[in-house]
């Protein structure tokens, strides 16, 4: 394998870990040395969609179609498909799989193919758990043992928070699925070398703070440093106070402040993690053995090992404070002190990541409703969704025991929560449930509505199921602001649910709290969360548990027993994928009549001959979007509208409403994902100057869906463009946000920047990244979008060269083409990185 890092020069005490793991597996010169996890979970349908169809254009070009096979391991965790469609009863984590396995049976059994007929390929069943908790309590190696041979353990991703492993000191990042199949194929990751950006953590943190009021932190403190593109190195005394879970949590939201990596080198708690995990004795010294020989192994308390950073930032464990973020960003952190006043205040501003633009007559609607007989009022901030879900908290025993025991207290206080709001527990591993109900607050956790729905992402991810049909009528009858409150590391518009406008992120105790008092505008310093059945006022810090108490429980009752237990079946476990029957024929057999697997056209024609880079002529803008565009907007994964170009489609081959699934569950299916692309009710389009899926087809003025005004456009042949304005891209690594866009007919996405990830997904898609050279935006060049545009490619192309763009005004100017290596110029020319594989593999 060539070197990723060609120009690395030899490490000095002084270079980062980060450095040190770069090099070191630079090189390594065997690609069969080099093993590379690729952990395939959202994308792992797509991705044996992709395979398949690979294989069949492989064969009508008289090559052998068995090449196309991962020559990486690569484990692949079914996690993101269970919904909460049950919750509160003790039998909802059943009910939810069995309906889990009828939606999605015909997928699972094509994922059974997929593992049958290509090597290399592991997959761990539904209802294992999530795949970055999997990893780091599982998975992970740390360093590979290869016949003796020994190196660091690396790991590349489909899924943006794979950057949790890096607090276990795993090198690991985020990458599209596009990339990432291509890198299963055997070809290796090109970047750009990036920048190591430190930070210093010291101080000690408050006993009534959690670590997600420390990710939070970090978060908003690193997205206003700038990060994009950067790797962070944490470093200094304030590390050595956190345990691996505190680190994997802040490494998890990696993406959310827009580092390529954030990690955390090995050190004497990660070995004691290996232990408490269940890793053998012998592993665990080879592993601090080879780390210390290379130069990898830290004491954080010893200054004389930190590194030369390029930059370095600092955060005093000290400052941080209970908080949340929201309504609408990760990166948007709040005070809990704050919360009802920064609520209060989003109301009445302009639409926007911190407005609602709600007329200051409305922010007191109340709308009284019948739940259960009985009736109950929403206002705005009213809390209906409260779930502790993702791979971000629940991987965390402080935070998930720290929850219990904040039920505990409330119950033993009296307390309760409303039952309208829809409440839910979907820990990361079956690890979760065995600790809580060992230290007995499961059972008072289930008191409170918090029962066990599933194992995976669910509510983070967009499954959050249906609320009750008298709420869903209660907050569109007073057009209400209504609040979600998860222990997730995502609520971006639209995402969580479709009736939840507001949607905080905050540790899993907070989450109980939240649910208990039934709005987000209540300030806990001040007002009480409840009144019990005494008439007594119970105040939050009642029922707040120290850090002492968390930690006292968690020596007691979380040990390498239980993940020895959990981990030793997990890939026997689910009866009913191993009933599966799958077909071993070496190329799939589509079925034309499936509305969930489907041959994709990116390969329709492929020949091995290449095309000229051709320059794009008089196209018309689809989408004049602003900042903070997230594949969530691009390709959402919730729910799919009864009023969509999808629905239409699916109900148009017999489905009903009940039986669209959501556009997740669609992924193997580009007919359904080109009509969800832009489909997000909350996509904000400047076009129409309002939240709708929609746009004008410019030459007749007509207001039309996303995708049917496409394909007006593609009738027409005339090609496409997106505008946009900061971080377009941002969110999920979601190789449909690039995939959608290119069966749309959008031939370039011009932006004033992109987040990494979904730059690189359009590349590999052959969609040319734009960018607005320094100090030009739409508005400054004064673009409306209703402009015709003209790009002029050039035969010799070079990386990030600049470009003339022509309107039909007469005016030009330049922009800059995000190909930012020689790779990605090549795959360009070949119209795509997996058009690229294709005709290497025949080639060679």
């Amino acid at each position: 394998m060539v070197s990723p890092f060609p120009y690395l020069v030899q490490p000095t005490s002084s270079s980062s870990c980060l450095f040190v793991v770069l090099y070191y597996l630079s090189e390594l010169v065997l690609s069969a040395c080099l093993s590379v996890d690729i952990v395939c979970l959202y994308s792992g349908v797509p991705a044996v969609v992709d395979f398949a169809a690979m294989r069949d254009a492989v064969m009508k070009l008289d090559g052998d179609p068995e090449k196309i096979n991962p020559v990486c391991p690569a484990d692949l965790v079914i996690d993101h498909s269970i919904q909460v469609d049950f919750n509160r009863k003790s039998d909802s984590l059943q009910k939810n799989q069995d309906l889990e396995f009828d939606r999605n049976r015909e997928r699972f059994q094509f994922l059974k193919w997929g593992s049958k007929v290509f090597k290399n390929m592991r997959i761990i069943p539904p209802g294992s758990g999530i795949v970055h908790q999997v990893n780091l309590e599982y998975l992970a190696r740390v360093v590979f043992n290869y016949d003796g041979f020994f190196y660091p353990d690396s790991l590349v991703g489909t899924d943006s928070h794979t950057t949790m492993i890096d607090g276990l000191g795993v090198l690991g990042w985020g990458v599209g699925g596009i990339e990432a199949e291509a890198v299963m194929l055997g070809q290796p990751i090109s970047m750009v070398l990036p920048e190591v950006v430190g930070y210093k953590l010291h101080g000690t943190p408050d006993k009534l703070i959690t670590s997600t009021d420390i990710v939070l932190t970090v978060t908003k403190h690193l997205r206003q440093v700038g990060v994009v593109g950067k790797f962070v190195e944490f470093f200094g005394p304030g590390v050595a106070q956190l345990s691996i879970a505190d680190r994997a949590t802040i490494a998890n939201m990696c993406p959310e402040y827009g580092a390529t990596a954030a990690f955390f080198p090995v050190d004497d708690i990660s070995v004691k993690y290996l232990e408490q995990t269940g890793r053998e004795p012998e592993t665990l010294a080879y592993i601090t053995k080879y780390l210390k020989a290379a130069g990898m192994f830290r004491d954080y308390n010893n200054i004389a090992q930190d590194p030369d950073f390029t930059h370095v930032v600092q955060l005093d464990l000290g400052t941080v404070v209970p908080c949340c973020s929201g309504p609408k960003r990760p990166q948007d952190r709040i005070p809990v002190s704050e919360m009802k006043t920064d609520f209060e205040s989003c109301l009445g501003a302009k639409q926007g990541f911190k407005g609602f633009q709600v007329a200051p007559e409305r922010h007191s609607t109340a709308v009284t409703f019948q739940f259960s007989g009985k009736e109950y009022t929403l206002g705005h901030g009213s809390v209906v969704i409260a779930a502790i879900t993702s791979c971000t908290n629940t991987s965390n025993p402080s935070v998930m025991l720290g929850a219990g025991l904040l039920a505990k207290k409330a119950i033993e206080y009296g307390l309760n929560v409303k039952p309208y709001i829809k409440t839910s527990l979907s820990p990361g591993s079956g690890v979760v449930t065995y600790y809580l109900k060992k230290s007995g607050v499961m059972d008072f956790m289930s008191q409170l509505g918090f029962e066990v729905v599933g194992y995976g992402c669910m509510t983070c991810i967009g499954n959050s199921g249906p609320l009750p049909d008298s709420v869903v009528e209660a907050i569109t009858k007073g057009d209400l602001v209504a609040a979600g409150v998860l222990s997730g590391n995502r609520n971006f518009e639209g995402r969580v649910h479709p009736n939840t406008r507001a949607n905080y992120l905050a540790s899993p105790p907070l989450v109980i709290a939240y649910a208990i008092a039934g709005t987000v505008r209540i300030d806990f310093e001040k007002e009480p969360i409840a009144v019990n059945s005494e008439g007594r006022q119970i105040f939050l810090r009642d029922i707040w548990p120290t850090r002492d108490e968390i930690q006292a429980v968690e020596r007691t009752f979380v040990i390498p027993s239980m993940f020895r237990e959990v981990y030793d079946k997990i890939e026997k476990v689910n009866d009913r994928w191993n009933s599966l029957v799958a077909p071993s024929d070496k190329l799939y057999t589509w079925d034309d009549k499936s509305t969930y697997i489907k041959s994709p056209p990116f390969f329709d024609g492929l020949t091995m001959k290449l095309s000229p880079p051709e320059s794009i002529k008089d196209a018309y803008v689809l989408l004049n979007l602003g900042d903070s565009v997230t594949t969530d907007h691009i390709s959402p994964a919730g729910n799919i509208a009864r009023n969509s170009a999808a629905a239409r489609y699916l109900t148009e081959r017999g489905l009903t409403p009940r039986e669209y699934n959501s556009y997740g569950s669609r992924r193997g299916n580009d007919a359904v994902m080109a009509r969800g692309t832009f489909a997000n009710i909350r996509l904000f389009n400047k076009f129409l100057d309002k939240q709708a899926p929609q746009t004008i087809h410019l030459p007749t003025g007509d207001t039309l869906d996303v995708f049917d005004a496409a394909e007006r456009y593609r009738q027409s042949g005339v090609p496409l463009l997106v505008l946009a304005g900061k971080e377009y891209g941002s969110g999920s690594s979601r190789d449909w946000a690039a995939k959608g866009p290119f069966l749309l007919g959008i031939k370039a996405v011009l932006a004033e920047s992109y987040e990494r990830i979904h730059r690189s997904n359009l590349v590999g898609m052959g969609v040319i990244p734009l960018e607005y050279l320094p100090g030009d935006t739409a508005a400054s060049l004064g673009l409306s979008g209703r402009e015709r545009y003209s790009i002029f490619i050039p035969q010799q192309l070079t990386p990030r060269m600049t470009v003339d763009v022509e309107l039909d005004t007469g005016m030009t100017f330049k922009v800059r083409m995000r190909f930012d290596t020689d790779v990605e110029l090549t795959y360009f020319r070949h119209g795509g990185i997996l058009n690229y594989m294709i005709r290497k593999m025949l080639q060679n």
